[in-house]
């Protein structure tokens, strides 16, 4: 490796630090999924089992075990906090940066090229947010990505087929092991339709596939195995029926249920970049048709394979689509290196940088007109507004680099514009806290209050009270169904179930959002006094006793 790569790529570390890890335990962990991820690895200690996940106090098999894995190393590292639930999602970011700067790297055969790439990855929206938060998206979508990094690399220098073919089985084995069998056929897809576009299927047909394939199935399917061998139904039921056949057939979330729902969501994601992936993917496939080469088809059929398997699913998700981000952000980072050392000369990219500059410029005005309707939230509004002069002045220099053809400059804008809003945000933390996560209300109601009964709660907020309670814990939500995976606690979507539940202690605490609150009013009204404890962000602290 060239000395001037190994100091780009510290520098790339370096940065991708800052944007993705630095300052991730500030504000606790928020509701329904960072606790119940961060829950369940809690009990899995708890439990002393590095093999079940435990939620509630019994198996759940939602999600595959290797996320819990590396939050339980974690944990054991830096001890139970936000910081150290978060590390592991952020890790595999910053790693992930380091991944596309080499595949950028060996499709174009161009350092800078690949650096700025590298930035502009970091300092997209999406991959920002999810590398702050713990989900599995993140950690699922690195892994395929350096599955098809080895298979390219392997593909690319031909000595380097044996080790690519196999890493590229075991990156594979490990997304498996995050996020079920979309983690072989993601990467397999795309690979094998790339190999029959280049009729080049033979490449895959050797000693190595057979030795990849046995490390896979070393390694992802020992876990499957002992989950099979000892909860059987069970874990059919939940895993391969409720949460991957169910999800293809009904949505989750009825209103992404559109065909529209992943093209418009895909673009908006790799904000500040949308617009430079637009019309590089346009390009790309213009180009094709043209003088196709090697990286610009492996690009193409990455998105449009990751888009034809979840297209077509009910369950949708913007996350879902994640593992084609890395393909986006390269092809907006041709366009913009391309255009900005002269090889695509043309209007195109000076008229999308002056709307860039201008929406910038133009955002800050939209932020303070919105302060009014904000300021219920905000102790102070002082830095909402430092926030939006940081932004004008960033649009004002944006503007000025564009309108004297400075686009390096202004790219370099870019890339310091969520690092701004991050800083920006942080000063809000203690505003943001009480409306994201149920900690403050979980300690209010555990320091003041004698609870002796399972705490009721608002659907919502259930999975972050039994977190920062460790209390037994109902759930309320009237009318209404259970979660898309149901949980092992009561579930409480009538009148008379909460009654009857209600009549079995003289006191009943509970932590419920405002029309939980009305129900609770109606329904105890001359049977309980019903007292509104204290309201901390959304969350209600509640206490019901009997007359």
């Amino acid at each position: 490796m060239k000395r001037k790569q190994i100091i780009e790529i510290f520098i790339l570390i370096g940065l991708a630090y800052i944007y993705l890890m630095f300052g991730n335990g500030v504000v606790s962990l928020t509701n329904p999924d960072e606790v119940f991820y961060t829950q369940t690895a809690k009990e899995m200690i708890q439990n002393k089992t590095w093999m079940t996940p435990y939620l509630f106090g019994s198996p759940q098999f939602e999600k595959p075990i290797f996320l819990y894995w590396v939050m339980r190393i974690s944990i054991g590292i830096f001890g139970d906090t936000s910081f150290a639930a978060r590390f592991s999602p952020a890790l595999f970011a910053i790693l992930g940066a380091i991944a596309v700067y080499f595949l950028t790297l060996i499709g174009f055969k161009n350092e800078r090229k690949a650096f700025v790439t590298g930035l502009m990855l970091i300092s997209s929206g999406f991959y920002i947010g999810l590398s702050r938060s713990v989900f599995t998206d993140m950690i699922f979508s690195v892994l395929i990505l350096f599955a098809l990094l080895s298979f390219y690399w392997g593909y690319t220098y031909p000595a380097r087929k044996g080790p690519g073919i196999m890493l590229f089985f075991v990156t594979s084995a490990l997304a498996t092991l995050t996020k079920g069998p979309l983690g072989l056929i993601i990467p397999l897809s795309i690979v094998a339709v790339f190999l029959f576009v280049k009729k080049d299927l033979k490449f895959i047909f050797c000693k190595y596939s057979i030795w990849g394939l046995l490390l896979f199935l070393a390694v992802a399917l020992p876990w499957y195995l002992l989950m099979e061998i000892k909860y059987g139904s069970t874990f059919n039921r939940e895993f391969f029926y409720n949460d991957h056949f169910v999800r293809i057939i009904k949505a989750e979330h009825i209103e992404n249920d559109k065909w529209y729902f992943y093209p418009f969501t895909m673009f908006g994601t790799v904000f500040p970049w949308s617009l430079y992936t637009l019309i590089g993917l346009f390009f790309l496939f213009k180009h094709i048709k043209r003088h196709a080469n090697n990286f610009s088809i492996f690009l193409a059929i990455w998105i449009s394979v990751v888009l034809f398997i979840f297209q077509f699913a009910h369950s949708k998700l913007t996350s879902y689509i994640f593992p084609l981000y890395p393909a986006l952000i390269i092809l907006a980072g041709d366009y913009i290196y391309s255009s900005i050392s002269g090889q695509n000369k043309g209007k195109l990219f000076y008229f999308v940088s002056l709307i860039m500059a201008i929406a910038i410029l133009l955002f800050p005005l939209a932020l303070i007109a919105v302060i009014p309707k904000l300021s219920v939230y905000l102790s102070s509004k002082t830095p909402v507004y430092a926030l939006a002069l940081s932004l004008f002045i960033s649009g004002a220099f944006s503007l000025i680099f564009v309108l004297r053809r400075k686009f390096l400059s202004f790219v370099l804008v870019l890339v310091s514009l969520l690092l701004i809003v991050l800083f920006g945000a942080s000063l809000l933390n203690n505003d943001i806290e009480p409306f994201v996560s149920s900690k403050q209300a979980s300690e209010y109601l555990m320091k003041n209050y004698p609870v002796n009964s399972p705490i009721i709660c608002s659907k919502f907020y259930a999975r972050g009270v039994r977190y920062y309670t460790n209390n037994e814990i109902v759930v309320v939500d009237i009318p209404g169904t259970n979660y898309f995976s149901p949980h092992p606690v009561l579930f409480l979507n009538t009148h008379q179930k909460v009654r009857d539940f209600m009549s079995k202690y003289s006191v009943n605490y509970g932590i419920l959002k405002k029309g939980n609150v009305r129900d609770f009013e109606s329904l105890t009204a001359g049977h309980y006094k019903f007292e509104v404890l204290k309201q901390i962000g959304n969350e209600y602290v509640v206490r019901i006793s009997s007359l």
